[in-house]
Protein backbone atom coordinates (compact mmCIF):
# COMPACT_ATOMS: atom_id res chain seq x y z
CA UNK A 1 0.00 0.00 0.00
CA UNK A 2 1.25 3.49 -0.78
CA UNK A 3 1.63 6.44 1.55
CA UNK A 4 -0.07 9.77 0.85
CA UNK A 5 1.01 13.19 2.07
CA UNK A 6 -1.21 16.25 1.87
CA UNK A 7 0.51 19.60 2.43
CA UNK A 8 -0.84 23.02 3.32
CA UNK A 9 -4.10 21.87 4.89
CA UNK A 10 -5.53 24.69 7.02
CA UNK A 11 -5.48 23.93 10.74
CA UNK A 12 -9.23 24.49 11.17
CA UNK A 13 -9.94 21.85 8.52
CA UNK A 14 -7.58 19.40 10.19
CA UNK A 15 -9.36 19.96 13.51
CA UNK A 16 -12.75 19.36 11.87
CA UNK A 17 -11.49 16.12 10.34
CA UNK A 18 -10.00 14.96 13.64
CA UNK A 19 -13.32 15.60 15.38
CA UNK A 20 -15.24 13.72 12.68
CA UNK A 21 -12.81 10.81 12.88
CA UNK A 22 -13.19 10.67 16.66
CA UNK A 23 -16.98 10.81 16.38
CA UNK A 24 -16.81 7.87 13.98
CA UNK A 25 -14.59 6.02 16.46
CA UNK A 26 -11.68 5.96 14.03
CA UNK A 27 -8.16 7.23 13.81
CA UNK A 28 -7.56 10.07 11.38
CA UNK A 29 -5.77 7.62 9.07
CA UNK A 30 -8.67 5.14 9.13
CA UNK A 31 -11.13 7.98 8.57
CA UNK A 32 -9.20 9.20 5.52
CA UNK A 33 -8.92 5.68 4.17
CA UNK A 34 -12.71 5.29 4.42
CA UNK A 35 -13.18 8.64 2.62
CA UNK A 36 -10.82 7.56 -0.16
CA UNK A 37 -12.50 4.15 -0.49
CA UNK A 38 -15.96 5.74 -0.70
CA UNK A 39 -14.82 8.32 -3.25
CA UNK A 40 -13.11 5.80 -5.51
CA UNK A 41 -15.98 3.30 -5.32
CA UNK A 42 -18.39 5.58 -7.16
CA UNK A 43 -17.75 6.40 -10.81
CA UNK A 44 -17.31 9.97 -11.98
CA UNK A 45 -19.85 11.49 -14.35
CA UNK A 46 -17.34 11.14 -17.21
CA UNK A 47 -16.83 7.45 -16.39
CA UNK A 48 -20.59 6.92 -16.28
CA UNK A 49 -21.05 8.67 -19.62
CA UNK A 50 -18.30 6.59 -21.20
CA UNK A 51 -19.87 3.38 -19.88
CA UNK A 52 -23.32 4.44 -21.06
CA UNK A 53 -21.97 5.28 -24.49
CA UNK A 54 -20.15 1.96 -24.70
CA UNK A 55 -23.20 -0.04 -23.59
CA UNK A 56 -25.74 1.75 -25.76
CA UNK A 57 -23.74 1.76 -28.99
CA UNK A 58 -24.98 -1.00 -31.23
CA UNK A 59 -23.18 -2.50 -34.20
CA UNK A 60 -26.44 -3.20 -36.01
CA UNK A 61 -27.21 -1.79 -39.40
CA UNK A 62 -30.60 -0.72 -40.70
CA UNK A 63 -30.50 -3.69 -43.06
CA UNK A 64 -30.00 -6.06 -40.08
CA UNK A 65 -33.01 -4.57 -38.32
CA UNK A 66 -35.23 -4.77 -41.39
CA UNK A 67 -34.10 -8.35 -42.00
CA UNK A 68 -34.99 -9.30 -38.41
CA UNK A 69 -38.42 -7.70 -38.79
CA UNK A 70 -39.01 -9.61 -42.02
CA UNK A 71 -37.96 -12.91 -40.37
CA UNK A 72 -40.30 -12.22 -37.49
CA UNK A 73 -43.20 -11.53 -39.82
CA UNK A 74 -42.46 -14.66 -41.85
CA UNK A 75 -42.53 -16.80 -38.71
CA UNK A 76 -46.13 -15.84 -37.84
Amino acid sequence: MSALTIRDVPEDQIQTLKIRAAQAGKSLQAYFLDLIERETAKPTMAEMMERLNRETTADVSTADILSAIDEGRAGR
